[in-house]
C-alpha cells in the first residue's frame, strides 16, 4: 500500500471528526499545527504535546504526532525557552503535529466519552452538556453498585478514582464527560444522573455533589482523555495500515 501524505491523513481526520463543523475554543486550533516532509511512515498518539511526548514520538521513529491538547492555546508566545524547545524538536526531527480537541471529545466512534462509556460496559443512550450548541457528554442507564463502577474505572484506566460518594449506593444513571468537567455537575443532575464521571474539578464541587445527593467520580483529566487518542490511533492503523504507538506521559491530574 502506498504511504499516505500528511495531507491525506489530515483530510481523513477532518472528515471523520467533522472538524470544521464542530465548535471549539478559538485557541484550540484543530488540525495540522506543524508540517513535515515526505509521506507519513509511523504515527504516535499522545494526550498532550510536551517535550516528553515529542521525544517519545521521535524514539518510536514516528513522523506524525497526534494529540488532544496541542501547542497553541491562544497566547502569542515568542519562540524562546521551553516553547522553542518543543517547536524546534518537531521541526528538526521532521515530526508533524495534528491536534484535535473538542471533536475528539464528542465523536461517537473514537470520542473520549463514548469510548470510555463502552470500556466501562455502559451503552450510551444519549448526550448532554452542550458547548456552543454541541452536546459533548454521554449518559447511560445501568444497575450496579457504586464500588463496582469504581472497580471498572480502575480496570479500564489503571487509576484509582477519587469518589465523592454522596449519592445512592446503587447506580442507575451515569453521566460521563472527560477532562475538566467538574463545573458541569449541575448539567448531569439536570438530566437525572445519580452518578457523574469526569476527570477533575475544584474543591467546591464536593458541595455541588453533596447538595444534589449525587456521586461524582474524578478519574483524572489525563486518564479520561487517553482513550480517544488511543481509539483514533487504532482507527488510523486499520485505515492506512500504518503502525501507531501510544506515548504515555501521565500527569496524575
Amino acid at each position: 500500500m502506498k504511504r499516505p501524505t500528511l495531507a491525506d491523513v489530515a483530510a481523513h481526520f477532518d472528515e471523520l471528526l467533522h472538524v470544521e463543523a464542530t465548535p471549539d475554543y478559538a485557541q484550540a486550533l484543530n488540525g495540522i499545527q506543524v508540517e513535515h516532509r515526505g509521506p507519513v511512515k509511523n504515527i504516535a498518539a499522545a494526550v498532550d504535546c510536551s517535550r516528553r511526548t515529542i521525544q517519545g514520538a521521535i524514539d518510536a521513529d514516528a513522523n506524525l504526532l497526534l494529540v488532544h491538547h496541542g501547542l497553541f492555546w491562544g497566547a502569542k508566545a515568542p519562540l524562546t525557552g521551553a516553547y522553542y524547545k518543543r517547536v524546534s524538536a518537531l521541526v528538526k526531527n521532521n515530526l508533524a503535529l495534528y491536534s484535535c480537541h473538542t471533536p475528539l471529545d464528542a465523536h461517537p466512534e473514537v470520542g473520549n466519552n463514548h469510548v470510555l462509556a463502552r470500556q466501562l460496559g455502559l451503552i450510551p443512550a444519549g448526550m448532554f452538556g452542550e458547548f456552543e450548541g454541541l452536546p459533548i457528554g454521554v449518559w447511560a442507564e445501568t444497575e450496579m453498585r457504586l464500588d463496582e463502577l469504581e472497580n471498572r474505572i480502575l480496570g479500564a484506566l489503571g487509576v484509582e478514582p477519587h469518589v465523592i460518594a454522596t449519592g445512592a449506593v446503587t447506580v442507575h444513571k451515569v453521566g460521563i464527560l472527560s477532562g475538566g468537567g467538574g463545573s458541569w455537575i449541575d448539567r448531569a443532575a439536570a438530566i437525572g444522573c445519580d452518578t457523574y464521571i469526569t476527570g477533575e474539578g475544584a474543591h467546591h464541587t464536593y458541595f455541588d455533589a453533596e447538595e444534589r445527593e449525587m456521586n461524582v467520580i474524578y478519574a483524572g483529566h489525563y486518564a479520561t482523555e487517553t482513550v480517544g487518542v488511543r481509539a483514533l490511533g487504532d482507527h488510523l492503523t486499520k485505515r492506512f495500515g500504518l503502525p501507531t504507538f501510544f506515548i504515555d506521559h501521565p500527569t496524575g491530574i
